[in-house]
């Protein structure tokens, strides 16, 4: 069997999920919060027959977890981490973790995202402000103070370097090993009228399209190539028998 078909086809295979998950983070770059999703990719070797053939896995996705670019709005319900944590909400199936820092109140008192999940403070409750009491101030610790009385502290949570990350919703995720609540804030913390902005280099993943298109466009003529020489052979074959 010729070699360059299964090679060929799998770099097809790997290329075009490398193109989704391109196509993905270009159209999300603009998304408050938006974490991109990466592929990384492992060489199989097979050595089946007399000659090693490397091929290359389907790839394997993951979320990374760099941080994106702040921007202040002066809103005082927009609240951006500034450092290695998240803020946590009430999903439907449990604890979502998200960069994505635009809050409102509800008409119940609710700190609520846009999308109207709860909020969560450090011991994984909704939390409860008045809504009209007034402005809201945030300190770097997620200590809301309105009117002078303090309501609670907005959670934040530290993920695991090694937690693998699945998405949940646009800007969510949830991890595979339990997050823990922030309870040092030397080194990260909440930021009151900013928010953050997709983690996604627009300049780089264009690069990074062109130069897959054209991976993908290659594998598909070695598969081309290979096919008529295939079938070149077993033609001549045919014609000596």
């Amino acid at each position: 069997m010729q070699s360059a078909l299964p090679v060929a086809l799998s770099a097809q295979l790997a290329t075009e999920k490398r193109l989704e998950t391109i196509a993905n983070n270009i159209a999300n770059a603009r998304t408050v919060g938006f974490r991109a999703e990466e592929v990384k990719f492992e060489q199989l070797l097979s050595e089946a027959g007399s000659t090693p053939v490397a091929f290359a896995s389907k790839g394997e996705t993951f979320i990374s977890t760099r941080t994106g670019e702040l921007s202040q709005t002066g809103n005082t319900l927009d609240m951006a981490v500034n450092g290695d944590a998240w803020f946590g909400i009430q999903g439907a199936n449990g604890t979502v973790y998200t960069r994505d820092g635009r809050m409102r109140v509800s008409e119940a008192g609710e700190l609520q995202t846009l999308n109207g999940e709860a909020i969560l403070d450090a011991g994984g409750a909704p939390m409860l402000i008045d809504p009209n009491g007034g402005p809201l101030n945030v300190a770097r610790d997620g200590m809301i103070t309105q009117g002078g009385q303090q309501l609670g502290a907005v959670g934040l949570f530290t993920i695991p370097a090694n937690a693998k990350l699945s998405r949940a919703g646009t800007s969510g995720v949830v991890p595979d090993i339990a997050a823990v609540p922030l309870l040092d804030f030397a080194q990260a913390g909440v930021m009151q009228g900013y928010v953050e902005g997709s983690n996604v280099n627009p300049v780089l993943e264009m690069t990074r399209l062109i130069t897959v298109q054209r991976a993908f466009e290659s594998a598909a003529k070695l598969l081309q190539d290979s096919e008529g020489s295939l079938n070149d052979a077993v033609k001549s074959l045919g014609a000596t028998s």
